[in-house]
């Protein structure tokens, strides 16, 4: 089975089936043809979806942005998401791609892009709350693991120094794992007015994301969660027995690994924490508003703002080219890590998760260090620019960062820069990557990755409403 560790190429031959070094079937040709299944091969087809394809290629007069689009935006549906009823209730597991596995966060992410559509198709709505229903399972299942398989069919990764149970897929601790389940259940019911997924379950679901978050405050010890794993690769292992280097208690919340999957340095995640702090106020707000349950609701709301306290004193510190910026990880001891991840939450994607405003200061003075060399994941080759991570190492850009960066910005150069590197990065496929060397975009991992594929879908239509002559 594939991990995301994998590179797509084999025998100096990539995915595409181009040589390394030949030139791409589209050089000097106009003419883009659909890399999508074909229609009864699709897994969900949503009539809303197909329109907004339409409307939208019909107005791009960049035919291989035109072609992208069509390709990337509803590549999630196409190829992911295994829809049925089970008990009378919509349920959806999404795999996140090549990998056969739902992660939490990825399953997320995969089908935001399509709830602004949610009021217009019935069936669409359906997939969606599949989704949070199958969301709020896993969660009880196990808060602390990041990904799950469809069933109780066992995993490569069984033999981890944790507690792996039937169902999980992989057991690695991160914050945000429990947040992107949150901000899609609160903006589903936002957008749509229905709040019947926020059933017993679902509660029961929240209670359990808000005392894991309150134990991996680790103000009464370690708490229960460890992990190990017996590899060579550092950051896919947790030190110290498993629970990470050490963390003052100061009212943050620990995340042993990063949303990248790899381990974080000092277990004090600041893109994490902000996500947290937001998704508990939405917590909040569902069950005050929807289940009548003030208590937990307070709890929710205290916890955030404590965390918000402590992102004040223990998130920033004064940089000497930059000013005022938000540190990466910290350890409460004063220890502070400066650089980025491509993974989202990130610092960069910070306003795009609604935790952060884009035009606040410190944020702007945090944008401009971590596109820079001050960012030891940031690259600049001959093929694009932009932020990786070590999951993948040195001199590999995820065009997601790249997307992040496009999304977040609202200075039109910017935004064309990063199209031009995104249409000339995809090395002749017509998708998006995990990841892609900074020097040659034919060298690049994982050929099948659905959330770079649709958050790429919805970057277009965020240009198209504010930006269309860019396109």
């Amino acid at each position: 089975m594939l991990n995301r560790r994998h590179f797509i190429k084999l025998n100096g031959v990539t995915a595409t089936g181009l040589a390394l070094g030949a030139k791409p079937y589209w050089f000097g040709s106009k003419t883009f043809e659909s890399r999508r299944p074909k229609p009864s091969d699709r897994k969900f087809t949503s009539k809303a979806v197909e329109t907004t394809i339409q409307s939208i290629k019909a107005v791009i007069k960049d035919p291989e942005l035109a072609w992208l689009f069509e390709n990337c935006y509803p590549n999630t549906l196409d190829t992911t998401v295994n829809y049925s009823l089970k008990n009378g209730q919509p349920d959806t597991f999404v795999i996140t791609g090549d990998i056969n596995a739902m992660w939490l966060r990825d399953s997320s992410a995969q089908v935001w892009p399509y709830l602004p559509l949610i009021r217009e198709d019935e069936a669409l709505k359906s997939l969606l709350k599949g989704v949070l229903n199958r969301q709020a399972q896993c969660i009880l299942i196990d808060p602390y693991a990041n990904a799950f398989n469809e069933g109780p069919t066992g995993s490569e990764w069984d033999s981890d120094d944790t507690t792996m149970k039937p169902g999980l897929h992989e057991r690695k601790w991160e914050v945000d794992s429990l947040c992107y389940p949150i901000r899609l259940a609160y903006n589903y019911w936002k957008t749509s007015g229905d709040s019947s997924f926020f059933d017993d379950n679902w509660q029961k679901a929240g209670k359990l994301i808000l005392s894991t978050f309150q134990a991996q405050q680790r103000k009464d010890g370690l708490g229960p969660y460890h992990f190990q794993r017996k590899t060579e690769i550092a950051s896919d292992t947790a030190p110290n027995g498993g629970y990470g280097n050490p963390a003052k208690p100061v009212g943050l919340i620990c995340s042993v690994f990063r949303p990248s999957d790899d381990a974080t340095i000092f277990p004090f995640l600041i893109p994490s924490n902000y996500f947290a702090k937001l998704s508990l106020r939405q917590l909040a707000e569902m069950y005050r508003t929807i289940a009548n349950d003030a208590l937990t609701a307070k709890a929710c709301e205290d916890l955030s703002a404590e965390v918000g306290i402590a992102l004040q004193k223990y998130a920033t510190k004064q940089h000497p080219v930059f000013g005022e910026v938000l540190a990466y990880e910290v350890d409460g001891y004063g220890n502070q890590s400066f650089m980025d991840d491509a993974n989202v939450p990130s610092l960069l994607g910070l306003p795009y998760l609604g935790a952060i405003a884009a035009t606040d200061p410190v944020y702007q003075n945090t944008r401009r260090m971590v596109l820079s060399a001050a960012n030891p994941y940031f690259f600049s080759g001959t093929a694009a620019e932009g932020i990786g991570g070590p999951h993948e190492g040195l001199n590999y850009i995820w065009p997601m960062s790249i997307i992040i960066r496009a999304i977040t910005s609202n200075n039109k150069q910017e935004i064309a820069k990063c199209l031009a590197w995104l249409k000339n990065t995809h090395a002749g496929t017509g998708f998006m990557h995990e990841s892609f060397n900074k020097d040659n975009p034919s060298d690049f991992t994982r050929k099948w990755f659905a959330w770079a594929n649709t958050l790429f879908g919805e970057l277009i239509i965020k240009v198209h409403r504010y930006y269309p002559e860019l396109l």
